[in-house]
């Protein structure tokens, strides 16, 4: 399977990758110490997490969160055998996560220059940078502001790479009070902690949701609305499992209605329930998600960017993606894009300017629920060919000279926030709704997009061959690429 979030970074745990499941058995002697693990564990469903505590002290374990809400400790241990010796009565399963961190996919960041910003015409609300927005005009933003801009009781969990909180566009956007690093999936509310240190990424997400109208650079989504920056991150650019678990954990505890998610839980792409190997971080993440859910959060997901059918999954040849790629066949729908496939999520698509899915873009019947501009810069069905300003123009922060900025990136970690930023307007123009009430409100709300007719073979340009992003449309007024179809701010204000 192609997926070109992929990447290798020098920084990947130095731990082979393993995975344990409980067993029965008493205790064995200790072995000699290993590497200092980290490990999920988890109590029986619906069990506190008393009697897995004691097992892993016993296993030689230290226990650095505790999440009794859904029955799930982070434990590390230097213990090369603690996986089989915490094994026991109150232990449904245990997984270490060593190499289980998945690589955020950063794309290229094209910033603009402040000159660029100083030239800059926008709209009659004085955003300089407005007139390059040309996703909001595609989702009918302004006809939206002039009903709301949004409310500052919403409150949107960006699960992410932190958030600047000297931006411009968004130092009055951010509830300080609700941010907070998850690293190693353990909280820590320092101001600090929850920056960007080593990506732009949740910067740029952000800013798309929720930048203010400030005169000053672009303008968001839902610029009413409060964004708190939950950092899941790590500064290897790594995503981990227990990461991702304090962060729904998180929101659901902190007052957020919604999280935005653009990244997908590893090291396999398809995490696969039926996997031992992979068991119990399904169990632990699925289980932070329907808590979330029963808390009031709304979770919102990008599909991915690898050009796949999620729907029909066959092979995955690019996992993991931080140690040897092995090649897996004949999958089945066990398998799945966590968080994008988890139930309950919704799940975003990519178009370019043109309206036509992103050659990227990751796609599926019964998968993908909306769509949302994402940006294309390979591709223009229409008259000129595609340059940067074809990508989504949101807020930046430069991680080597520490500076804040705006620039343009694609991906359907661009099309996910739009698709949050009109869920944050449509609670503030009718709040009180549940979250399986908004996902059918957005998805009732949508604009219908149809399927192109044979096979789509958008790209001008394969330098990974001539099909390598050929992609066939499925399904009726609701299809593969689009889903219920295009997110249309001013149709869930008016």
């Amino acid at each position: 399977m192609k997926n070109l979030r992929r990447k290798t970074l020098a920084a990947a745990s130095a731990a082979t990758l393993g995975v344990g499941l409980a067993l029965t058995g008493g205790l064995a002697p200790a072995a000699a110490a290993g590497p200092d693990t980290s490990y999920l564990v988890l109590a029986p469903q619906g069990a506190n997490t008393s009697k897995a505590a004691a097992r892993v002290a016993a296993a030689k374990g230290t226990v650095v969160a505790t999440y009794d809400q859904i029955g799930v400790l982070v434990v590390r241990s230097t213990n090369p055998d603690f996986a089989t010796q915490v094994a026991g009565a109150g232990v449904e399963s245990v997984a270490s996560t060593a190499g289980l961190g998945t690589a955020l996919d950063e794309g290229e960041t094209v910033e603009v220059s402040a000159a660029d910003v100083a030239s800059a015409t926008g709209d009659p609300t004085k955003e300089p940078l407005y007139g390059q927005q040309w996703d909001m005009n595609m989702i009918h933003v302004p006809q939206a502001h002039a009903v709301t801009t949004g409310s500052s009781n919403v409150v949107v969990g960006v699960l992410d790479s932190g958030i600047s909180s000297t931006h411009p566009d968004l130092a009055t956007q951010i509830a300080k009070d609700k941010s907070t690093s998850c690293i190693g999936g353990v909280v820590d509310t320092t101001e600090a902690a929850w920056n960007p240190t080593n990506s732009d990424h949740g910067t740029h997400v952000a800013g798309t949701i929720a930048a203010a109208v400030n005169g000053v650079g672009m303008t968001g989504i839902a610029p009413g609305v409060k964004v708190a920056a939950v950092k899941v991150v790590n500064n290897d650019g790594y995503i981990f499992p227990e990461a991702a678990v304090c962060g729904f954990l998180w929101a659901a505890d902190h007052g957020m209605q919604l999280t935005n998610n653009s990244y997908f839980i590893d090291p396999w792409e398809l995490n696969c329930r039926n996997d031992a190997r992979q068991r119990p971080v399904w169990q632990a993440v699925q289980r932070a998600i329907r808590y979330s859910q029963s808390k009031g959060v709304l979770n919102v997901a990008s599909a991915g960017n690898s050009n796949f059918d999620l729907a029909h999954k066959i092979t995955d040849t690019g996992s993991p993606n931080n140690g040897t790629p092995e090649e897996r066949e004949n999958l089945t729908n066990a398998c799945l894009d966590l968080p994008a496939e988890a139930p309950g999520v919704v799940t975003v698509s990519a178009v370019g300017r043109t309206g036509a899915k992103s050659f990227y873009s990751s796609y599926g019947l019964g998968v993908v629920d909306l769509t949302a501009p994402g940006g294309d810069t390979r591709y223009r069905t229409q008259g000129a060919s595609p340059t940067t300003t074809d990508g989504i123009l949101s807020t930046t922060f430069n991680t080597t000279t520490k500076t804040n900025g705006w620039g343009y990136k694609q991906g359907t970690s661009m099309s996910g926030p739009h698709a949050t930023g009109v869920a944050a307007l449509a609670l503030s123009a009718h709040p009180g709704m549940t979250p399986g009430q908004l996902a059918s409100f957005l998805e009732r709300t949508s604009v219908a997009q149809s399927c192109p007719e044979g096979v789509y073979n958008p790209a001008p340009l394969h330098p990974d061959g001539p099909h390598a992003y050929d992609a066939t449309c499925s399904g009726g007024a609701r299809n593969s690429f689009y889903g219920a179809g295009m997110v249309d701010a001013y149709n869930v204000v008016k």
